[in-house]
């Protein structure tokens, strides 16, 4: 076993086994990308289908290339008890909300539970799942200490929110700025050797709770801002003006702005959720976090309006959601990713099936989903398909669409991503 100075050599060696308890969006391209300096990496999950491609050689995610084996490379396993062989273990399981949008820790305390049972002398142990302030040292702490194991000088808690960006090949893991804190000065010089191992620059924070709250900012800062856009694409609407012509032209500033645009709703499992987990936290504090909840409320909309506009289109063609055909162009959440988590598509889909649309659906990322408890197929894409629609719906604008091509064969398209831009035709209608 492992005192501090040893642990230290081993990661600055390379010589360190670190293993990654969940292996998702996450998960693993955070394995991958120790795996690809040099580091063993054994990745544990739950699910043996995650496990058995990883062992195959094939990625499930978008992106992602994994290798396994002889190191360096992942070794993949569904056996917890691999835990006692790792010398740092990140945590990077979903956080999600419950029915009642309340956050749901239990993935992350199950896991913390599995880390506690296997917790060694000289152990790193870090969470990089998004939660609220206080997780860390309030939640994990305490467990970690159950056996009398002390924090600092027996084993090393740090918190490293994730900052993965599905789809972005611009800011990947390595070349994005890691934050990082420690529960003790130890912790945290532990795990900024670890991370300087495998990204370009780490931002330390002072306390584990000053960085969960930096990851909850991020994305609060985000969905607000959607929020106001797609609130002044409402006021556009009534006001007969184009958003994007508005945003576009107020771009043009070089300070004092910064552009977002609107869309059908939000997706993904981060920014939909992440401002809940804060508006939560500050509610035991006696504090309403007002604006945060009038985003939510505003974005939580946006599918609804969506559908309003195409019931409007439909309208005017003398035609009624009811019965017609309707062809929603991109499943995913974002563009050119497979990612239908909380994706928007999916609510305009549910609210047009509701009013009676037959609904159809194509995404080069998505070939299958369950929609209502029902495999749907993504269509073919082509002249036949887009002209049997009655209207055609760009819920997500994937760099794959031809928008010339579907403007031309299609009888009516609502377009919620500005896809179309520049294309003049009577037969768009633009969010």
């Amino acid at each position: 076993m492992k005192n501090e100075e040893g642990l230290l050599r081993a990661i600055s060696e390379k010589k360190a086994t670190v293993c990654i308890l969940g292996l998702g969006y996450v998960g693993l391209p955070l394995a991958v990308r120790f795996a690809e300096v040099g580091f063993s990496v054994l990745g544990i999950d739950v699910d043996n289908h995650k496990v058995e491609s990883i062992k195959n050689g094939i990625s499930y995610i978008r992106g992602v290339s994994v290798r396994c084996g002889p190191s360096p490379g992942i070794h993949a396993s569904t056996d917890f008890s691999l835990l006692r062989d790792a010398d740092a273990a990140i945590i990077c399981v979903p956080t999600p909300l419950s029915k009642t949008r309340d956050p749901d820790l239990s993935l992350v305390l199950e896991a913390a539970r599995t880390v506690s049972a296997n917790l060694h002398p000289g152990q790193l142990i870090v969470l990089e799942s998004t939660t609220y302030p206080g997780t860390t040292r309030e939640l994990l702490l305490p467990m970690l200490q159950e056996k009398g194991l002390r924090v600092g000088e027996d084993f090393f808690l740090a918190y490293s929110p994730e900052r993965v960006d599905p789809g972005n090949d611009c800011f990947t893991l390595s070349n994005t700025p890691k934050v990082i804190a420690g529960i003790t000065p130890g912790c945290l010089h532990l795990a900024q050797a670890l991370y300087s191992q495998i990204v370009g620059k780490v931002v330390p924070v002072s306390d584990t709770d000053t960085a969960e709250m930096v990851k909850l900012l991020e994305n609060t800062f985000r969905s607000i801002n959607i929020a106001l856009v797609n609130e002044v694409a409402i006021m556009c609407h009534r006001l007969g003006l184009s958003v994007w012509e508005v945003i576009n032209a107020a771009a043009s500033k070089p300070f004092g702005f910064m552009p977002f645009y609107p869309g059908p709703g939000l997706g993904g499992h981060c920014i939909p959720v992440d401002p809940h987990y804060l508006s939560w936290k500050l509610k035991l504090l006696a504090y309403k976090a007002r604006l945060i909840e009038l985003a939510d409320e505003i974005n939580r909309e946006m599918p609804r309006f969506v559908v309003e506009r195409i019931a409007e289109a439909l309208n005017r063609k003398q035609k009624s959601v009811n019965g017609s055909k309707i062809l929603i162009l991109g499943a995913a959440y974002k563009r050119d990713s497979d990612d239908v988590r909380e994706s928007p598509a999916l609510d305009v889909m549910e609210l047009l099936r509701e009013k009676g649309g037959e609904i159809a659906y194509h995404d080069p990322h998505v070939p299958w989903l369950t929609f209502e408890n029902q495999l749907l197929y993504s269509v073919p894409l082509n002249s036949q398909s887009l002209a049997l629609a009655d209207v055609v719906v760009v819920a997500t604008d994937h760099t794959g669409f031809d928008a010339q091509e579907i403007v031309e064969y299609a009888r009516l398209v609502i377009d919620t991503r500005n896809l179309t831009r520049g294309i003049q035709s009577e037969k768009i209608v633009r969010l």
